[in-house]
């Protein structure tokens, strides 16, 4: 039988992209999302061939759906990606509780929820890996977008404890770290092009993840990466 990936948060354009190289692996996906009729349009305009893919619905931030949503999976994974992502204005944020309560329920306790729901099925003997995908924002708090951030840098520390966690079993943890992708989320937003990079690109360090704990996908981006750590504090506040 084949390997089975269950990703959530399906119809990201990182997760689009995924689906079709897992399929490419010879992974059975299950793709899992609100947006489920996206997924399926998506899947018609690139002939996917459907004998190995299920599209479930899916809410991260409906934590009571979450055990009726796994226990009714027909193969439990063995991979796990976890892909949903939400982002609001940092400005907007500061004064819309709303947007701010829903980017920390869609990047942590929706991601929290479902993993520790996953991980504590003993009987799943097949599980050998999550990967979530986080930001570079929750590397250090940044003015222009600390609640973003600290969204992901929850996600991101999450993450880092389950590692350990899970390692007697086995089962591998990785994080990726990404920057600015090319996406409907970044849509609009004043973000510098030589930067940017296509979902496609990070979808495929999510489907060849190695054992590192944390990838930061592209060169540039391994470089900002490694100085925003160790970037003293008063410079960290210059930045934008």
């Amino acid at each position: 039988m084949n390997k089975t990936v269950l990703i959530l948060g399906a119809n990201s354009d990182v997760a689009k992209q995924a689906i079709l190289q897992y399929l490419d692996k010879g992974f059975h996906v299950i793709a899992a999302s609100r947006s489920t009729e996206q997924i399926s349009q998506f899947l018609s305009d690139h002939s996917v061939n459907l004998d190995n893919i299920e599209v479930l619905s899916f809410d991260a931030v409906d934590f009571q759906s979450h055990q009726t949503f796994y226990d009714g999976l027909s193969r439990k994974p063995n991979v796990v990606v976890y892909a949903a992502g939400y982002l609001v204005d940092n400005l907007q944020a500061l004064q819309d509780w709303e947007g701010t309560y829903q980017m920390m329920n869609v990047h942590y306790a929706g991601a929290v929820s479902i993993i520790n729901i996953i991980v504590s099925d003993k009987e799943n003997k097949g599980l050998e890996r999550i990967v979530g995908l986080s930001s570079l924002s929750g590397v250090r708090g940044r003015k222009s977008n600390f609640i973003y951030g600290s969204t992901k840098s929850a996600f991101t520390q999450y993450l880092a404890g389950m590692r350990q966690h899970l390692a007697d079993r086995g089962v591998k943890v990785n994080v990726i770290v990404a920057g600015y992708i090319r996406s409907k989320m970044t849509d609009g937003l004043d973000l510098e092009e030589s930067l940017m990079l296509e979902p496609s690109f990070i979808a495929s360090s999510v489907v060849n993840v190695g054992n590192s704990f944390i990838i930061v996908p592209g060169f540039k981006w391994k470089l900002i990466y490694h100085i925003l750590r160790v970037l003293p504090e008063f410079l960290v506040a210059k930045l934008p």
